[in-house]
């Protein structure tokens, strides 16, 4: 098997590397509460999977019915705190991980990172877990962000070949613990990233308002121009992969 990464659409990453194989923050339905996902699921990334990672709690990251699709006994790594929401939901092989802690799945060891963005699962009295984003180490080192603004500590994790970064949100506008397209750029060069690939654009958007822009993509390569010209940006579609 070929080491890659495949960006499934918004959160959702595969990424391969020595024979094993994991995904970041599956969601795979079609539809998840107001949003609808405008891209299909490419079955090839649902294949021989080896575990789950969860960067954090929001119904746009961690969706049990689309873990259920995965198979109930598949390793799923989440947050510290964040265990109860699928153990109550009989998902067998659940396994925490905090900020700084690392675990080895196969051929690949991840380590939880910080990551600056609101841990509630869905209103005030939720149960509460600190997001995380993830460095995956194997034959490459891969960033995977999750849902996060910039932080302090963020020139620590690189450098990295790899940095997968979130660059908008599901809606006209993005609230607090999340980057833009300048700011990701500004990720990426903290990074010192080799190869900086935006995600979270242009898969789901709220039913009625047409389809999801495709601008801070652009907008996210021409920032990468100016403020990180060594890093080298590869706009990929949802469902697309990269051999690595």
């Amino acid at each position: 098997m070929a080491d890659h990464i495949t960006w499934v659409g918004h959160g959702t990453v595969v990424v391969a590397m020595g024979g094993t194989r994991v995904i970041v923050d599956p969601v795979l339905r079609p539809r998840i509460l107001h949003l609808k996902r405008f891209h299909p699921v490419p079955a090839s990334a649902l294949r021989s999977l080896d575990a789950v990672l969860i960067t954090h709690q929001h119904h746009d990251h961690l969706d049990p019915p689309s873990l259920e699709r995965l198979g109930k006994d598949l390793p799923v790594i989440v947050p510290a705190g964040a265990a109860g929401t699928l153990r109550r939901k009989r998902f067998t092989r659940v396994i925490e991980i905090a900020e700084g802690e690392r675990i080895q799945i196969g051929a690949l060891r991840a380590q939880a990172t910080p990551a600056e963005h609101d841990g509630k699962r869905d209103h005030p009295l939720g149960p509460h877990a600190e997001p995380i984003g993830y460095l995956l180490e194997g034959t490459r080192r891969v960033y995977i962000a999750g849902d996060t603004d910039l932080f302090d500590a963020m020139e620590l994790i690189g450098p990295v070949d790899y940095a997968l970064l979130p660059i908008f949100g599901w809606g006209p506008s993005l609230g607090p613990g999340h980057m833009d397209a300048e700011r990701a750029a500004e990720a990426a060069r903290r990074l010192q990233a080799k190869v900086a690939i935006p995600i979270h654009w242009g898969t789901l958007w709220p039913i009625g308002r047409g389809e999801p822009p495709r601008e801070p993509a652009d907008e996210f390569a021409a920032a990468c121009a100016r403020v990180a010209p060594d890093v080298e940006v590869r706009v990929l579609e949802p469902g697309a992969t990269l051999d690595v």
